[in-house]
């Protein structure tokens, strides 16, 4: 599965093992596993490519660093516009199998069935990107013993990207028959926007009726596939895997700096709520909530600042809203005070870090 993230620190490589709270949704390299050859063999030059986008090529060596989502999803639309592949999601999927989910895969693979695979998954997926979840949802179309297995990108975090879902979604879907050895009952595919490819693009790739701009990108799936056995079943093998992950690995959506992040992100645009709001609606005592951040080595003054700049890089970046827009998004009573929180935080005015964005494209 591919498919958050913030400026400053864009395409760095990160130290830990997983995104913390407080910084843009990152994605392992591991999704641009094949990035380079495939572009290279369209005629592009992929070193051009990772270098406009923030992503060193360096990053790409391994499969464990950590880049920005955003820079990683809006390379592989530009990619595809520039190079005239409109499948280029598709045929990146191609390329990869569930080895990129790293040591999720190495928990997922001795799964004894579909249902524990994919509890396993959706628990753990944050640690390939925070910004993406995978779940089990009612039939859209309400048919009988059919199931849907949902893809999401958190969009408060991180734009829409119609290859990076493709991506995603393809890869779910190879994944499904990689563990199963066989087709997963696929009765039809749920994609977000319209038609990228001619529709027999799709209808190659999945085998099964591909529906367009859906609620929801999603595999409809029998769902007698949920209990599926795996050939791979190692029981051992796979609570050594889960107890590494738990260990391992915290989730910063159930951090209190990611509850509090998500609590005020919630209230946005608008005013932003006092502390003592915002504890109320996490049933919690304000001290109590200041000392889990504490522990946390942050401040629900850091908090919001993080959330400020996080978003506002974004709206600046890759939208053409005006800067009162902006101020107003992230909570700023007006503009000239988003231009001042602008230049503290990334050392240039608004309008020149928007100029700035659009040369590097």
């Amino acid at each position: 599965m591919c498919p958050g993230e913030q400026p400053g620190a864009r395409g760095h490589l990160a130290e830990r093992p997983h995104p913390g709270v407080g910084v843009q949704p990152l994605i392992r390299t591991a999704s641009l596993r094949g990035f380079a050859p495939l572009v290279s063999e369209l005629g592009g030059d992929p070193e051009q490519l990772l270098h406009r986008y923030g992503i060193s090529t360096e990053a790409l060596a391994g499969d464990d660093g950590l880049i920005s989502i955003t820079a990683h999803d809006q390379m592989l639309d530009a990619a595809a516009a520039e190079l005239g592949c409109p499948d280029l999601g598709l045929r990146l999927a191609d390329r990869q199998d569930i080895s990129i989910l790293g040591p999720v895969a190495r928990a997922v693979r001795p799964s004894a069935t579909a249902t524990e695979a994919l509890e396993c998954a959706a628990r753990f997926l944050f640690v390939h990107s925070p910004a993406l979840t995978i779940g089990v949802d009612d039939d859209p179309w309400n048919r009988r013993g059919v199931i849907a297995l949902t893809y999401r990108k958190q969009l408060s975090e991180s734009p829409y990207s119609p290859q990076a879902i493709e991506l995603g979604l393809g890869l779910f879907h190879r994944m499904a028959v990689q563990l199963l050895g066989r087709s997963p009952g696929l009765r039809s595919v749920e994609l977000t926007h319209g038609p990228l490819s001619p529709v027999d693009r799709y209808l190659d790739f999945f085998g099964a009726d591909v529906k367009f701009d859906r609620p929801v990108a999603a595999l409809c799936v029998e769902r007698r596939i949920l209990d599926a056995s795996f050939a791979t079943a190692d029981e051992e093998v796979r609570l050594a895997a889960l107890d590494h992950l738990a260990g391992t690995y915290s989730d910063p959506a159930h951090s209190m700096a990611g509850r509090v992040r998500r609590a005020v992100g919630e209230r946005l645009p608008g005013r932003v709520p006092p502390l003592a709001e915002v504890a109320a609606s996490l049933a919690i005592h304000p001290r109590t909530l200041q000392r889990h951040l504490v522990v946390e080595h942050t401040t629900y003054g850091q908090v919001v600042d993080d959330l400020r700049r996080d978003r506002s890089h974004r709206f600046i970046t890759t939208t053409d809203l005006s800067f009162t827009q902006i101020a107003d998004l992230v909570g700023f009573s007006e503009q000239s005070t988003l231009s001042h929180a602008v230049r503290r935080w990334f050392g240039v005015s608004p309008g020149e870090l928007r100029r700035r964005s659009r040369v590097s494209r």
